[in-house]
């Protein structure tokens, strides 16, 4: 097994935001009626005012935002890509971003700034359009005039949205001419849908449909970069994604040894391993520090990494390959890992909608591509990665973490989480459906100052149906028996949105589910409903067994092994399933195999051999991870 150090922002070449500071010494003028201290209408207000000041039609200047943050202000806390408010106005230091030579490309720096700018364009302090939230509608709405009437063309309420299609692709600060007319065609198709919704601060705001065709000839005006020929890059990308090859290096660096080389190993993929998984990571630094590290031979990788502020994307792994990303070599051998900029405490940034629109994309491609069901039992976190042996279970990650947004990502895959409305009974299995906003469940432990309550995509596990009692015990994680806490990292406790199980028990409100090997009790109120029947395959311990055991990984039995491959022994985890408990089959067609892979030339007898066994497994739903089962120690039977 090959365990991948997390990304530490300490190691990594990334930007980071500059502290912010006023234009000048003079006194700031006077910030627009701050909207979150004001109606339920004062943000629409301000989108109003701000396109009569700038002359920005106001449909255009809705959907702009809304593609960069659907409305919200994130409490004044920065994205991952520097940029604030609910039109990402960027503030992010250009020395903190050093180039390794000809191992990356560079940030235009005027689009890591774009905060300073509107600041000189509107005449309000930086510190006031990064924390008030009509101001910074006012700086975007500046932004987007002022590259309107460098590309030559007409500003004015009036004027055509699809006249608009340029200055939108240049606000983004995308790098080259692909990535900015992908950020336009996302803005028209949320001006050809309308939105409407409610912000986190309570903003009522509402973008009624307009019909607008976009003047897509008008990209040849900005002074960008054509991007990648389609006939000259290797990247594996849908169209919708800006998408390039930046390869991570297959070298062998430790002479005389043949088996000192990195970062990944060659196979041939799917026609040997099946692809039955896509993890999703965070970079816990900057995307180009990131990209520093996966060209390093003596570190590891992953398939793809994603940025931020626009959703451009580098392929790094070719498919048939397999990277060394999940911590886990069984399903490093059957996933492709994708690396999203951000952080998983999210204490002080926040993921964007360029960032889930693309991964979507990205996933709903690729998914379709293999074969690979669109829910989360295959489209999955790598805190759902399970340790391979007892000894590694503590250890295994937990990003994307608590703040991920699974019921948006999957919407935008086409693929959205629900159940049924059938009432929930004992037996039955549930799928979780907590909601995101609005589900500000409690966390600590993000920074000195504790976590910004905001949105979380689970719901705690008591150990007795009682809004006090204790939290639900992870021996995995907390060996000497104490209960799960509310720590950001502490994820022992936790069923996430997607995640499927059992009900045990009920009684009033309260719902117990069968959890690593325990009942775990969360409230199910009818008003705020947190689980959904969803009819499923389910596991129970064969009758006669007083309790069967999971496992990290679904390897061969010993007789499937060559003599020349060493045996690699299929070692039970510190859990276990108890007669009578039942368990929701996330998939109950997976291989079992081990892929041998040693060498830098294969030059070991029978390297880069799949073994494959005779002994069926199970993946199931167990606990926060996934695990597997022996398709001998259960039965198997279809729930309602």
């Amino acid at each position: 097994m090959r365990r991948r150090p997390k990304i530490l922002a300490a190691l990594a070449a990334v930007a980071l935001p500059m502290a912010v500071t006023g234009v000048s010494s003079a006194e700031p003028p006077v910030a627009p009626a701050t909207a979150q201290e004001a109606g339920p209408d004062a943000l629409a207000a301000a989108f109003k005012a701000a396109s009569a000041q700038y002359g920005v039609p106001e449909s255009v200047l809705l959907a702009v935002s809304y593609a960069q943050s659907r409305w919200d202000d994130h409490e004044g806390k920065s994205s991952t890509s520097g940029g604030y408010g609910p039109l990402h106005l960027t503030a992010v230091d250009p020395s903190t971003v050093r180039e390794r030579s000809g191992r990356r490309v560079t940030a235009k720096v005027d689009s890591l700034q774009t905060l300073y700018r509107a600041s000189e364009l509107t005449g309000l302090a930086p510190a006031t359009l990064r924390a008030d939230t009509a101001a910074n509608v006012a700086g975007g709405a500046a932004l987007l005039a002022e590259h309107q009437r460098a590309l030559g063309l007409p500003t004015g309420t009036e004027t055509a949205p699809g006249e608009w299609y340029a200055a939108i692709g240049k606000y983004v600060g995308a790098e080259d001419r692909t990535a900015a007319g992908i950020f336009a065609d996302d803005v028209f198709a949320i001006l050809a849908k309308g939105a409407a919704r409610t912000t986190n601060l309570g903003q009522r705001v509402v973008l009624p449909a307009v019909e607008a065709v976009p003047v897509k000839s008008q990209l040849a005006l900005l002074d960008l970069p054509a991007g990648s020929d389609p006939a000259d890059n290797q990247a594996d990308c849908p169209k919708s994604v800006a998408c390039e090859w930046l390869p991570a290096p297959y070298e062998w660096y430790g002479k005389p040894s043949p088996g000192a080389y990195g970062n990944h190993d060659k196979a041939d993929r799917p026609n040997d391993m099946k692809i039955d998984y896509i993890v999703v990571h965070d970079t816990e630094g900057g995307w180009q520090g990131t990209l520093n590290m996966v060209q390093n031979p003596k570190y590891v990788s992953w398939q793809y990494t994603m940025r931020s502020s626009d959703g451009k994307t580098w392929q790094h792994v070719p498919h048939k390959d397999v990277a060394w990303h999940a911590g886990n070599w069984y399903v490093n051998s059957h996933s492709i890992g994708i690396e999203h900029e951000g952080f998983a405490a999210q204490g002080a940034t926040w993921y964007t909608e360029a960032l889930y629109r693309n991964s979507a994309r990205l996933v709903k491609y690729l998914a379709g591509k293999y074969d690979i069901p669109l829910d989360r039992a295959h489209i999955i976190g790598h805190d759902q990665v399970p340790g391979t042996v007892p000894a590694t279970v503590r250890g295994m990650h937990w990003d994307p973490g608590p703040y991920w947004d699974w019921e948006r990502y999957f919407e935008y895959m086409g693929a959205p989480i629900k159940g049924t409305p059938l009432p929930v009974r004992v037996g039955s299995p549930v799928i979780i459906k907590p909601g995101f906003e609005g589900n500000n469940q409690v966390m600590t432990g993000c920074s000195s100052t504790g976590c910004v309550p905001q949105g979380t995509n689970f719901v705690y596990l008591r150990t007795a149906p009682d809004e006090n009692a204790p939290l639900v015990k992870d021996f995995g994680l907390r060996p000497d028996g104490s209960h799960s806490t509310t720590h950001v990292s502490d994820h022992g406790a936790r069923i996430a949105a997607g995640s499927k199980y059992v009900v045990a028990e009920i009684q009033g409100d309260w719902v117990a589910v069968w959890y690593l090997g325990a009942k775990g009790w969360f409230k199910n109120a009818p008003a705020d409903k947190d689980a959904y029947t969803k009819p499923s395959l389910v596991v129970t311990p064969k009758p006669g067994l007083a309790s069967v055991p999971v496992y990290g990984r679904a390897y061969p039995e010993q007789a499937a092994y060559p003599a020349e491959i060493p045996y690699q022994p299929v070692t039970p985890l510190q859990y276990s399933i108890g007669a009578g408990q039942a368990y929701p089959i996330g998939d109950r067609d997976i291989q079992t195999d081990y892929y041998y892979a040693k060498t830098f030339d294969g030059s070991t007898p029978l390297d880069r051999t799949q073994v494959v066994g005779k002994d069926r497994y199970y993946q199931i739903w167990f606990g926060h991870r996934m695990f597997y089962v022996r398709a001998a120690d259960v039965n198997v039977r279809l729930s309602f």
